[in-house]
């Protein structure tokens, strides 16, 4: 049976949707695998693992605010934060220049290195482990670095200094977004199979 167009268009819309979703879960798991990691070493604090995590997402959420308050404040349309969210390059939603500017620059910030670096070394010297969950920033960073090509949105690693961003894979590929899920499927199996042997040995 052949789906009719309209059918086919919701059909895309719902994959594009859930692709959208794993990405951002696909980062929030690995942040959240390293901060379980490494609380194996150091003591984290609950509200330290979760502003780890949070990090880890927020530069995907981020740039979205400046659509959200056109929304809010202005004549935009909701619809147009997800078709936003949901756009591939070159198919954006129309929306005023100040949200286009500021929706952009917003993203080059939320993904730059140096940004990150300027604000990991300030957190440094306000001590007591302020910079820890800005490791969660980082990973998005450094994953987004090379799971974003050329052709759809390479992360401007080093903004503002560059608007360039490095050729790597694209992360909506099916592929390797089932190559990323298993392996933190298998992130996962080892943290809980390492933890069951250390009980065990602490008996």
């Amino acid at each position: 049976m052949i789906a009719a167009p309209n059918d086919r268009c919701l059909l895309a819309a719902f994959g594009a949707r859930t692709m959208a979703a794993m990405d951002i879960l696909a980062h929030a798991l690995w942040a959240g695998i390293g901060v379980a990691a490494a609380s194996r070493r150091i003591a984290i604090s609950r509200r330290t693992a979760v502003a780890t995590v949070a990090a880890a997402v927020a530069p995907d959420l981020l740039q979205l605010l400046p659509l959200a308050a056109w929304v809010a404040f202005s004549d935009g349309a909701l619809s147009t934060i997800a078709a936003y969210s949901l756009a591939s390059p070159g198919t954006e939603p129309a929306t005023p220049d100040w949200v286009q500017f500021s929706t952009h620059h917003l993203h080059c910030i939320m993904h730059s290195g140096i940004v990150a670096a300027i604000f990991t070394l300030v957190a440094m010297t306000i001590g007591r482990g302020a910079w820890i969950p800005l490791l969660g920033w980082w990973s998005h960073i450094v994953i987004d670095v090379f799971t974003h090509s050329a052709e759809y949105y390479p992360s401007p690693v080093l903004y503002p200094l560059s608007m360039k961003g490095f050729d790597g894979v694209a992360w909506n590929e099916p592929w390797f977004m089932a190559v990323n899920y298993a392996a933190l499927a298998l992130a996962c199996g080892w943290l809980f199979v390492s933890r069951t042997r250390r009980g065990r040995r602490n008996r």
